[in-house]
């Protein structure tokens, strides 16, 4: 399916995205993205559906054609304190917080949102896969919380957090059975089965 630019016909009408929700380990991360009104491209799709290099080939081309763009993470201690659905929507307005010029219309991936101040906004489900300025904002959560991801590998290698990025692998887990948890887990999710006990 070929994505629409946008929702309305508002030209400062920004997408918000998260990635990283269903992490173990690591922030989430969210952005916004304000596309202009001639923005094209046929490669452009929700991050989950492209490839780590096609992400990181569509970045730059994002960030250079964007009218304004952000990203904002929310870290482990503050999901775990506010919950993270609170933390994902968190992220997402801590993002549009950042565009200059702000938005006069929010397109939101999902189900789920606050009001931003006054701006009116819109949810939809499997946004990312519908409309181009969701589908952009996907892949600069996705790419900015891996390329995190891979920078906070370098201090704790073992978790292989470059490959899984804090995702719930075998591997992952097998990892905290053996090391315990770091700064960086969530403490607030369930790390490992249930027939397993960590010392929290």
């Amino acid at each position: 399916m070929k994505l629409k630019l946008s929702f309305t016909l508002d030209p400062f009408e920004c997408g918000t995205d998260e990635a990283g929700r269903g992490c173990l380990a690591g922030p989430v991360t969210a952005a916004a993205v304000i596309l202009p009104q001639d923005f094209k491209d046929d490669t452009l799709n929700d991050s989950k559906q492209l490839s780590e290099l096609k992400r990181n080939s569509l970045k730059p081309i994002i960030e250079k054609d964007a009218v304004a763009f952000a990203f904002a993470h929310v870290y482990p201690e503050e999901i775990d304190q506010i919950n993270i659905l609170n933390a994902s929507i968190l992220a997402m307005h801590k993002a549009i917080a950042y565009l200059s010029p702000a938005p006069t219309f929010i397109s939101v991936d999902g189900n789920r949102f606050k009001s931003f101040g006054s701006i009116p906004h819109q949810t939809i489900i499997k946004g990312d896969a519908k409309h181009l300025n969701i589908a952009a904002a996907s892949i600069l959560a996705k790419t900015n919380r891996d390329a995190y991801m891979c920078q906070i590998h370098e201090e704790f290698p073992m978790y292989n957090w470059k490959q899984n990025k804090g995702y719930p692998t075998a591997e992952h887990r097998e990892a905290i059975k053996i090391y315990g948890i770091t700064k960086y887990h969530r403490k607030s999710f369930r790390l490992l089965p249930q027939q397993f006990q960590l010392d929290l």
